[in-house]
């Protein structure tokens, strides 16, 4: 092997990054734990609500930890608390917990605000004609309107006066328009308003204190998805998200006459800190625990510099800092302001404001990235604590430059408010003070007013700005004025004890499925089968690396694709050592064979694994969420098997041999095994082709009369895994939950004590109200079924792993988008494969034989899903995993087939002379042990993560198993007969 250098170099390299990467995860978690013992170590059990306080421990250890200079020493490197979360592995919602959504922001209410609700009756039928043309439409909401407003439009212009042609859009839109004309900006007007909605719900998002948050738009549809991986309180997210946004303009007070209250804050803030002292005064004789070597008893080596610790913890500990912004009161850490915000909100801090300041409001700044501090600001409060003014008298706000060219912003507001803006400039300008421009509850900016009252509410806004903060400050202005609702359209809710028993059992499934595998290669192949294990266990490291290096999500489906992966990357060391056999056989010595057996594998792995790759990037594109994860580690699980098993397994064997020691590729079991067969596979075509008319026939009329367990994700409706302290019979807590929703779905989802239960009831609401009604309905249906006392609390909370586990719901409008895209996503794969293999193989009749075999296998999956769903005592939902298991069933059944017509058109080159049936029976033979083998080993692989695994992942994997199944039949008696008949007729047709 040429350039073994450069290899080793390369997987050097690549090693220490992994394990550089990986590194972070393994200490954060570390921190994590130690951060839990210290909360247990804290609160016992026997207080009331402890779990409560435990979260409040848990969380003070780890903001104390933010203090340090670092946590994570290398030795070339130190890193801080924040560092290591950032570069930590991130975990998706199936096993962490947490809640992910997918909002809905409604274009209907922001084209009704930008034409100030007109009533104009051509105008509300085209909004509400759009709506229909939604349901089976792939168009955005505002191409329908425009669609179902030309439709009906007469002699009616967008531009009218009482449609957009109105006095808030004049600057922008005339009466003399055309529709053409006014299209575009009605266009850029609500991609303004989605990204205004979408800043505000990012700056939300910071509040929650979630570790690795994910907020993205999804295209053009005004949708928004957004993953709170460990989020605890769903509720208050959930209302968080959907709630309106707060804009508000509040006079800053002088801080002057602040100086005592804030030297009595900083007191009482180091007494709750360290409440050791006060509890001495008061007589107790109790010796509390030093903090200072618990922490690091329970962490482990973080910071050699104990006196950091303290400082983070003690009691001489500094709240507030000088200002740094002028009009800011100070400025405190990022770390502090939970503790500080709970202070000043408290009976005990108002006490020491002085008389005329005691309803002082005080707001938190901007939270910039690389700086850990932050701007308090005191603004004038009320008894009632409203604003003078609010963001719904905005008409508009844009980004624009000022007569110096530096970035500022323009904003417009209505008569109403103009009069109060006046006044309130007027205020500031005489007693020097600023105006805060404040978004829920952030101050944005606070600018001082430099050339007196601002009449007719049009002002400029300038300040030392950069390019993307004045837009910021522009999105954030136009956010007080939107008037679009977000609805929660599909939701996902994963409780963090059934987050950890994913992990657990993920984990467990794992290692026994890579021990069998392990066993397996040395098994069959001796001592070449150690250097094939070593090459797997690289190439997971290098996954696991690269997963934590890139920020990719590990989900659980992706978990189920790393194991996958450890199946079909065993593959290619397969088809190596399969080569290298038949070379051996030839009589070739032990290094030709190894050149050669190399040489000739490449192309067949190349294939295999493109073809692979292909529908896995297909997923990708198509997929979200957990199933993106899927896709994500399936790809990159196939690049870095194509490394290992091509340069790394050559490398030792390389190194093995030429130090003299001797590779036979098999043991005494397994010599001379599948060799000199000879089976006539094309003379038992027409009984394969029989056999799977006769299953196809059954499984097509199970699809048309039984049909498909389709989830929610396909039709709509919300659904709630629920555990019971004991086991409970399925149709009795069915005929409860009937009583209440009219219709429901309840299955038993692994043990008796767990149920799935789905129902459509009020799925066309989209509130957070709704949710929760449904949800108290379904409490009080099972409440029976539930520990005596047991409450609504108890239940949401999964008490004691009792309670609801997991809740999702998914609109009627999404299911259609997600069943849509799953059939596109199933039809684009098949287009693709059939392209890559007309271009390698040159002839249609090959990519006929593959896209056959692939129908085949699909319809022999869904067939026995229809049969089989009613009785399997596991869920098998046709949602987006199955979709996912399909597509792999596709790219598997692919690589088997791909296999074989290598070796087909290999054979046709070599032996030109042989008759037609005779290469493909040579070429089926030949490959049978690879065949085999590959195909005995993921099935291992498979039915350990089936018994072991997650409940969750048993329908999907179920359907994995059957593929492979299927496949690996198809590819040897549909997929190569197909090919075989089709060109033997074609060449028939020529002759003739």
């Amino acid at each position: 092997m040429q350039n073994k250098g450069l290899v080793k170099l390369f997987a050097l390299l690549f090693g220490l990054v992994s394990i550089y990467q990986l590194s972070f995860t393994f200490k954060g978690n570390q921190i994590e734990d130690a951060a839990k013992q210290y909360a247990i170590s804290k609160v016992s059990e026997t207080e009331a609500d402890y779990d409560a306080k435990r979260d409040q421990a848990e969380t003070r250890y780890l903001d104390s930890l933010s203090g340090l200079d670092y946590v994570y020493n290398l030795g070339i490197a130190k890193f801080k608390y924040n560092e290591v979360k950032d570069k930590a592995m991130n975990l998706g919602l199936d096993l962490k917990g947490g809640i992910n959504v997918i909002l809905q922001i409604s274009v209907r209410d922001i084209l009704s605000g930008l034409a100030n609700d007109s009533k104009d009756p051509v105008f509300r039928k085209a909004l509400d004609d759009a709506e229909e043309l939604q349901k089976n439409s792939q168009n955005a909401y505002i191409d329908d309107f425009f669609i179902a407003f030309d439709a009906i439009k007469g002699d009616t212009k967008l531009a009218s006066p009482d449609i957009f042609a109105n006095r808030t859009l004049s600057e922008e839109i005339t009466f003399n328009m055309t529709d053409d004309e006014v299209q575009p900006i009605l266009r850029r007007k609500i991609d303004e308003s989605i990204v205004s909605a979408f800043e505000v719900l990012r700056k939300r998002i910071d509040k929650f204190g979630v570790t690795q948050p994910n907020i993205q738009r999804l295209g053009n549809s005004g949708r928004i998805l957004v993953e709170l991986p460990g989020a605890k309180d769903v509720n208050r997210v959930k209302n968080l998200l959907q709630s309106t946004a707060q804009l508000e303009f509040w006079d800053v007070e002088s801080g002057q006459n602040l100086n005592v209250f804030l030297a009595n804050a900083n007191e009482a803030l180091q007494a709750m800190v360290n409440p050791t002292k006060e509890v001495q005064e008061e007589g107790e004789e109790q010796a509390e625990d030093d903090e200072d070597s618990q922490i690091n008893e329970l962490l482990g080596e973080t910071n050699a510099d104990s006196t950091e610790v303290d400082a983070a913890l003690d009691n001489a500990k500094q709240f507030f800092y000088a200002p740094q912004d002028a009009s800011a009161l100070v400025s405190v850490n990022k770390a502090d302001i939970p503790m500080i915000r709970e202070y000043l909100k408290s009976e005990e801090a108002k006490v020491y404001l002085p008389a005329d300041q005691k309803y002082t409001h005080f707001a938190f700044g901007i939270e910039q990235e690389n700086n850990e501090f932050v701007n308090m600001y005191a603004l004038k409060g009320n008894r009632e604590n409203k604003p003078e003014l609010s963001g719904a008298v905005i008409t508009d706000a844009r980004q624009i430059y000022d007569e110096f060219s530096k970035p500022a912003v323009s904003m417009d507001m209505n008569m109403k408010g103009a009069k109060i803006w006046e006044e309130m400039t007027g205020r500031a300008f005489n007693q020097g003070t600023q105006i805060a421009i404040v978004l829920d509850d952030i101050v944005y900016s606070a600018p001082g007013v430099t050339t007196g009252p601002i009449s007719g509410g049009s002002s400029r806004i300038t300040g030392n700005y950069n390019l993307s903060e004045a837009q910021d400050l522009a999105n954030v202005l136009r956010a007080g004025k939107l008037p679009a609702s977000a609805d929660i359209v599909q939701a996902e809710e994963v409780g963090p004890s059934l987050g950890q028993e994913a992990i657990d059992s993920g984990s467990k499934s794992f290692i026994i499925a890579l021990i069998l595998v392990l066993i397996w290669m040395i098994f069959y192949y001796g001592k070449a089968g150690i250097f094939s294990d070593i090459a797997l266990l690289l190439n997971i490291l290098l996954i696991f690396g690269i997963l934590s290096g890139l920020g990719a999500v590990l989900t659980l489906p992706g978990i189920a694709g790393i194991v996958l992966t450890v199946g079909i990357a065993v593959d290619a060391n397969v088809l190596i050592y399969e080569r290298i056999r038949e070379e051996l056989a030839k009589g070739k010595g032990q290094k030709e064979s190894i050149q050669d057996g190399f040489s000739n594998a490449l192309s067949s792995i190349l294939d295999a694994n493109i073809t692979t790759g292909l529908t896995a990037l297909i997923l990708f594109v198509f997929g979200t969420g957990p199933i993106k994860g899927f896709a994500t580690t399936l790809l990159i699980g196939i690049l870095t098997s194509l490394f290992t098993a091509i340069f790394i397994s050559r490398l030792l064997i390389d190194w093995y041999v030429n130090k003299g020691g001797k590779l036979v590729f098999s043991t005494k079991l397994t010599k001379g095994l599948f060799r000199n067969i000879s089976i006539k596979f094309l003379k038992k075509r027409k009984m394969a082709y029989v056999i799977s008319a006769v299953i196809i026939l059954g499984g097509l009329g199970s699809l048309f009369t039984t049909g498909l367990d389709e989830g929610i994700d396909f039709v709509g409706g919300r659904t709630y895994q629920v555990r019971f302290a004991q086991d409970v019979n399925a149709e009795e807590v069915k005929g409860a939950v009937n009583a209440v929703f009219g219709s429901s779905e309840v299955k038993t989802i692994g043990n008796a004590n767990q149920l799935k239960i789905s129902t459509k009831y009020n799925i066309s609401e989209n509130s957070a109200e709704a949710d929760e009604d449904v949800q108290n309905k379904l409490f009080e249906a099972i409440r029976p079924f539930l520990p005596d006392g047991y409450t609504y609390e108890q239940f949401v909370d999964a008490e004691n792993n009792v309670g609801k586990m997991y809740s999702g719901k998914v609109s009627p409008t999404i299911a259609d988008d997600i069943k849509r895209s799953s059939v596109w996503a199933i039809l684009g794969s098949l287009i693709v494969v059939f392209l890559y293999i007309l271009l390698r193989f040159k002839k249609w009749q090959f990519s006929l034989g593959a896209v056959a075999a692939v129908f085949h296998d699909v319809l022999i999956v869904l067939g026995i899903f229809s049969i089989t769903w009613r009785f399997m005592p596991f869920s098998m939902e046709i949602d987006q995993a199955f979709i996912a298991a399909i597509l792999t069933v596709i790219g598997y059944s692919l690589n088997d087939t791909v296999v074989v017509f290598d070796r087909i058109r290999e054979f046709l080159n070599e032996h030109t002379k042989w008759e037609f049936d005779r290469t493909v029976n040579t070429a089926l033979n030949s490959t049978l042990s690879r065949t085999l083998n590959t195909s005995l080993t993921t099935l291992v692989v498979l039915l350990s993560m089936f018994t072991f695994g997650a409940d969750s992942l048993r329908g999907l994997l179920f359907a994995l198993i059957v593929g492979v199944i299927v496949g690996t039949y198809s590819s040897v008696f549909i997929a190569t007969p197909i090919m075989y008949d089709s060109l033997k007729k074609s060449e028939n047709s020529d002759a003739e």
